[in-house]
């Protein structure tokens, strides 16, 4: 688990992992690697047996660091799909006193205004900085990104009009029931229960906008098919478990489910997506010399 502990993802894990104990008849430990962005899973399953009795947490970030920067290890060789599970909902947030009411009042104004549009997102290169630029290039908008170090920070930012927009995960949920912030648009393949009225992206016009960071369970590359399997077989059972779906609900995920031969396929698509991406935005590490 290459999270803290006690965080969304591990608490949905640990519940995870105590559903898929009785389908595999072994128990399971979940070790806690935190740190570099959540990528410490990759040489740690990279440094294992490859015999399925170490698996990890593998969101998406691992394929996206790798892009950008120099490291000894490559998810896409490296680690063997399992099956996804999930991912989390991003969306675009302005002040709950923001002229924009929507997303094309605020591409309009950019567009007139060339820099003067102040965006803030989770970091550089984070999934949230990469959904805003995807937009924002479309439009040949130049604007002016605010990096923050995590949610909290960015939202007392937008708030606080501090920045006019910006995009995050759903850490944003309360700020917007309260109205200190508005949601103008999602970036999930259809519109949220939580927020049917809110569009998305691609019904906004931007089909290639879906953005939910997804993530799945990944075994040392070279673990046999058959284990595979039979990871697979039992994760997606316990996946369904009511325990996890509810867990999962709690923090405004849902279940993304995508088998061992579609996952892969999907991180090999998602990584050459990205890799133009970044090549746009300068991020895309450089060549050794």
């Amino acid at each position: 688990m290459p999270w803290p502990a006690g965080g969304q993802t591990d608490l949905t894990i640990r519940i995870l992992a105590e559903e898929a104990e009785p389908l595999l008849g072994q128990p399971i430990v979940v070790v806690n690697k935190p740190g570099a962005a959540g990528t410490m899973v990759a040489p740690a399953l990279k440094a294992a047996e490859p015999d399925g009795h170490v698996i990890g947490q593998v969101p998406l970030t691992v394929y996206r660091h790798a892009l950008m920067n120099h490291v000894n290890w490559d998810p896409v060789t490296d680690l063997a799909p399992i099956l996804q599970v999930s991912g989390v909902s991003f969306g675009l947030l302005v002040p709950g006193n923001s002229p924009f009411r929507n997303v094309a009042d605020m591409i309009d104004w950019a567009v007139k205004r060339p820099g003067e549009l102040i965006m803030g997102s989770t970091g550089v290169g984070t999934t949230a900085h990469l959904a805003m630029e995807e937009i924002l290039l479309q439009n040949n908008v130049k604007y002016v990104h605010v990096p923050y170090k995590g949610t909290a920070d960015q939202m007392l930012a937008i708030a606080g009009a501090q920045i006019m927009a910006g995009v995050n995960s759903t850490g944003f949920a309360p700020w917007v029931e309260k109205g200190q912030m508005r949601l103008i648009a999602t970036f999930n393949a259809t519109r949220s229960s939580r927020w049917p009225e809110v569009p998305t992206m691609r019904e906004l016009g931007y089909p290639q906008a879906v953005y939910t960071s997804p993530w799945g369970l990944a075994a040392p590359a070279g673990t046999p098919e058959a284990v595979i399997q039979k990871l697979h077989d039992v994760f997606r059972r316990a996946m369904n478990a009511e325990r996890h779906t509810s867990a999962l609900a709690r923090y405004e995920q849902t279940l993304e489910y995508l088998g061992t031969r579609d996952y892969r396929q999907s991180v090999l698509v998602t990584v050459e997506r990205e890799k133009k991406l970044l090549a746009r935005m300068n991020l895309l590490a450089k060549p050794a010399s």
